[in-house]
């Protein structure tokens, strides 16, 4: 068949499956699969490639097996319920290069659900666009990738080599189930991650950090807290401030950078999380803040947690209290660098 009319038919194959597509997205967005909740999910997923004829592998990711590895976040979650999924397609004979299609089945939490029009689990599809939580990111992205190689063998093809299709958890908060796939030996010669940002290739992409500071404060109550007592929260955005202070130097050094010289801010130190206090009356004891910074490609983490941590301390040494009572700062997340597809 000339290679024009082959892949017209590719096409008008994968627009055939279309309808069935997106009613398999729909029922998978009707998991909610947030972390810690995905196994009903990867089941799912699990199933869906068995029915398709492919060799499945289901197995619960051992933090144990992956901690010592590169690219390990830390941890700060129960992997009790974690299961990665990956179905392989074997060609009948191999000649051509391998696959890796990946995509992960977690998603965000759905935030205040009064902010919804609808259940954020009920996908809905107006005006071509289709409205539920997970949706785009990234289970799309799935079900494209079982449904490409759906479009092929309609028409008789298969790839000419294999391919690795990989369900896999935790990447929103670390990418230990995608390095738990390597760690079980998963390789291939090249791997396509259809996250559905733009229509466009991905070439460079910032690594995050993700820790939590805990700020102490000295507990009195507000009746008599004239002269006396340090209040946490209050403490705890002397710190943040100084944080802020560093995005900005961070995001100068933007000039020397070959792919985000023209971003218009490539860093952000994303203050995501706070909780603090104990009593409306009362000084509060304790202010616990949680944030997800950026770094560029090419900057060390090494060197990103040294100016973190060195920010942190030299913000409470400044602070007649905190110079006294040091904040204490975790990595809980993300510990990844940032990446150019040369």
């Amino acid at each position: 068949m000339p290679e024009r009319i082959a892949d017209e038919a590719i096409l008008r194959a994968v627009d055939d499956g279309f309808a069935r597509q997106v009613a398999f997205l729909q029922d998978l967005v009707r998991f909610p699969s947030q972390r810690g909740e995905e196994h009903p999910a990867q089941s799912f997923m699990a199933a869906a490639y068995e029915a398709d004829g492919y060799a499945v592998d289901m197995w619960r990711v051992d933090v144990d097996e992956i901690r010592d590895l590169p690219g390990f976040s830390p941890v700060a979650v129960s992997y009790d319920d974690a299961f990665n999924v990956v179905a392989t397609h074997t060609p009948r004979n191999a000649t051509g290069r391998s696959l890796i299609l990946n995509g992960h089945i977690d998603v965000v939490p759905t935030g205040p659900l009064d902010r919804w029009v609808r259940d954020p689990y009920d996908p809905v599809i107006e005006d071509g666009w289709m409205h539920g939580r997970g949706a785009g990111d990234m289970k799309a992205g799935l079900s494209a990738c079982l449904y490409a190689l759906s479009a092929l063998r309609s028409l008789g093809y298969q790839p000419a080599a294999n391919v690795y299709l990989q369900s896999v958890v935790e990447e929103e908060c670390t990418g230990n189930g995608a390095l738990a796939c390597l760690q079980r030996g998963y390789r291939a010669d090249a791997a396509f991650i259809p996250e559905p940002l733009e229509p466009r290739l991905m070439r460079a992409q910032v690594g995050p950090i993700w820790f939590r500071v805990e700020v102490d404060g000295d507990p009195q109550h507000a009746s008599g807290a004239f002269s006396a007592g340090a209040n946490a929260i209050e403490k705890a955005f002397v710190i943040i401030q100084a944080l802020k202070q560093l995005e900005i130097v961070w995001n100068a050094r933007k000039v020397d950078d070959r792919h985000f010289h023209d971003h218009p801010h490539p860093i952000r130190f994303n203050l995501g999380k706070i909780e603090g206090g104990e009593w409306t009356s009362s000084v509060p004891a304790r202010c616990v803040f949680e944030m997800r910074v950026a770094t560029y490609p090419g900057q060390r983490l090494e060197d990103a947690r040294a100016e973190l941590e060195a920010c942190i301390a030299d913000a409470a040494r400044a602070d007649p209290f905190l110079a006294n009572r040091p904040p204490k700062m975790t990595y809980n997340g993300f510990m990844a660098e940032g990446y150019v597809l040369e």
